[in-house]
């Protein structure tokens, strides 16, 4: 009967057991009140899980990806390369400044909000040198991600040159990483259903109102970068109608992913979509694979708007010149973001860090990441993974716009694969 139970519950999508998580939390606060301590247990042992496995998570995805990292044997991966990083970083740029036009401030547990913002952009720096250089054993037990992706990229490096089996050995330590987060996340409808419990009876239903405002400026950024900022880049470069192409990427690879909440597993409708465009196959074979590792605009979007919205709620205040580092480190940490839903949330700690905000509130803002990700993972995961696509495109339209080959009708996918 268990056992039944439990495959039944692996079977069933995420998504919807999410969503009923969320109404059963809300129910338990507004129906049985006395039920929200037991309940809100659930949610400390999903936000512990989370604050265990995230450091290790971060330190062996990088360290993987750089050691198994090819060489950049083909020159027209350049464009495609700085496009992915360029519309990465201005998509950051895009959510700050939502952030900035419209602050959200949380429901948080904050035992101690006696947080020392830093007093500008040098102490910030100063801070994040000296994060760097700190112990690699301590920066993985006290979370201090900063350190953490400091010495796994050196550790990456150092293994680039190591025997296959070695490199191996690191890529089965990265997937089995990997699967113990998939684990995790699993749980989610568990540990949100105690979270909303707990958050909607010590607040009332008026906790949520913090959700959806930060729900809306997520979505409103998406969206922005989605249908204004992407064709702006598409025209720059081609000097064409972007828009063909646009809502060609989102409807026949943004859609999937929104349902799919996966780049990489919509790696092989991205890789058709690019032979229906009639691309390159020897770009785009690299090129999108690439891409659903470090072409992470919703994610970096994400990771800057929950941040600042931490740094809203605790009162710390934060100036253009942090403000426009909070866009560099979100656009590397969105580089560095995990393959499985919801993995920009783990590096929300990475963001906070930069302000003084300790790892139990980032944590608890990656809890607030959770459950509002029943529509913002999905969403971003669809911007994510049609930008692939379409700045591959882009790079390639680019090229024949300047031979003066180029022309609209190209833009559109063909109907035969």
């Amino acid at each position: 009967m268990l056992s039944r139970i439990g495959k039944k519950y692996l079977e069933m999508a995420l998504i919807k057991l999410i969503i009923v998580g969320l109404i059963v939390g809300i129910a338990i606060a507004l129906v049985v009140p006395a039920a929200v301590p037991a309940v809100s247990i659930l949610g400390d042992i999903f936000v512990r899980a989370l604050k265990g496995i995230a450091p290790v998570l971060v330190f062996i995805l990088v360290m993987n990806a750089m050691a198994q990292r090819k060489a950049d044997a083909n020159g027209s991966m350049k464009p495609i390369i700085r496009l992915y990083i360029f519309g990465t970083f201005f998509a950051s740029l895009v959510g700050v400044c939502m952030s900035f036009l419209f602050p959200t401030v949380l429901q948080l547990q904050v035992a101690d909000t006696t947080v020392a913002p830093p007093s500008g952009i040098i102490e910030v720096v100063k801070n994040l040198v000296l994060s760097v250089v700190d112990n690699p054993v301590n920066a993985i037990v006290n979370a201090n991600y900063i350190g953490i992706l400091a010495w796994a990229i050196l550790a990456g490096i150092a293994l680039h040159h190591a025997s296959d089996n070695t490199k191996a050995m690191v890529d089965d330590f990265a997937q089995a990483v990997t699967k113990i987060v998939q684990w995790v996340i699993r749980l989610a409808p568990f540990g949100i259903m105690g979270l909303v419990a707990n958050s909607v009876g010590t607040s009332g239903l008026g906790a949520l109102l913090g959700y959806v405002q930060l729900l809306g400026v997520l979505l409103g950024s998406f969206f922005l970068v989605a249908l204004v900022m992407n064709p702006l880049i598409v025209f720059l470069h081609t000097r064409r109608n972007p828009y063909p192409l646009v809502f060609a990427t989102l409807r026949e690879s943004g859609l999937y992913a929104f349902f799919t909440r996966s780049s990489a597993a919509n790696i092989p409708v991205n890789l058709s979509l690019c032979k229906r465009l009639g691309l390159n196959e020897d770009i785009y074979s690299i090129s999108i694979p690439l891409g659903a590792t470090v072409n992470m605009a919703g994610a970096a979007i994400t990771i800057a708007v929950l941040s600042l919205a931490a740094a809203n709620t605790l009162g710390v205040h934060v100036d253009l010149p942090t403000a426009l580092l909070l866009s560099i480190v979100a656009t590397v940490g969105a580089c560095g973001a995990s393959g499985v839903a919801g993995g920009s949330l783990l590096l929300i700690p990475v963001a906070c860090a930069s302000f003084g905000i300790s790892n139990d509130i980032a944590m608890q803002v990656v809890g607030v990441g959770f459950i509002i990700g029943v529509l913002q993972d999905s969403c971003e995961t669809a911007l994510n993974s049609s930008s692939d696509v379409l700045f591959t495109a882009t790079a390639e339209f680019s090229a024949r716009a300047k031979e003066g080959t180029l022309e609209v009708a190209d833009m559109v996918p063909h109907n035969r694969a």
